[in-house]
């Protein structure tokens, strides 16, 4: 018969060898925390540096966002300084060239007007066809094209549309019809050209205008 003594009982007795495995499982689970540790603490500084990041980043976008806003601000003022600033120039032209000069000019030229009419406006098919000044008398008209800075393009356009000004005006078939472009600014080139094309050359300064053709020039007829 087998005897259950007290001691057969009990666990066997930890060995040196369980003892060092023991503390290495110890160190290696202390050293992978450690490691988790800072791998969060790293990530955790990353995402900290890239929300600073997005922050500069709207920050910056919002400065931008302000700085088109004013220059937008800016050049809208300037272009309604600049719309104004044309507006009074081209009307003071005008101005000039209705109170008396333009029928005073042309007549010391040879074109006896008896009136104006500013701003002549024509529709037809969705076309439309404009005129600044008409002066006329019975026997001549005489179209007038007013800009501010007269370039040559300007000036071929406006002898395209002579061309086509009785297609427009019929009422003034069996007259005379002339061109003048009058202007506020513009090269010493460019008046030569328009006086080829056989055009009065006008030039407004202050609040008077002045006839600026050769003496002996003659108008060309665009009927």
């Amino acid at each position: 018969m087998a005897t259950n003594s007290p001691e057969a009982s009990l666990e066997a007795p930890v060995t040196m060898e369980q003892l060092v495995e023991l503390t290495r499982s110890i160190r290696e689970i202390r050293d992978e925390i450690r490691e988790s540790q800072r791998e969060t603490a790293v990530q955790m500084q990353e995402t900290d540096r890239r929300m600073q990041e997005t922050d500069r980043r709207m920050q910056d976008t919002d400065r931008r966002m302000q700085d088109t806003d004013r220059q937008m601000k800016e050049t809208d003022r300037r272009l309604k300084r600049a719309e104004h600033l044309f507006t009074t120039q081209w009307g003071k032209l005008m101005e000039s060239l209705v109170e008396g000069d333009l029928v005073r000019m042309l007549q010391a030229r040879g074109v006896a007007v008896e009136g104006t009419l500013q701003r002549s406006r024509k529709r037809r098919n969705g076309e439309h066809f404009e005129i600044d000044i008409l002066a006329t008398n019975g026997a001549e008209v005489v179209a007038v094209e007013v800009k501010t800075t007269l370039r040559p393009e300007g000036v071929a356009r406006f002898v395209e549309k002579l061309s086509r000004f009785l297609e427009w005006y019929p009422e003034y078939r069996g007259r005379t019809v002339h061109g003048a472009v009058a202007y506020l600014d513009a090269g010493a080139a460019v008046t030569t050209y328009a006086e080829r094309q056989g055009l009065f050359v006008i030039r407004a300064t202050g609040n008077s205008a002045s006839i600026v053709n050769a003496e002996d020039f003659e108008p060309r007829s665009f009927a």
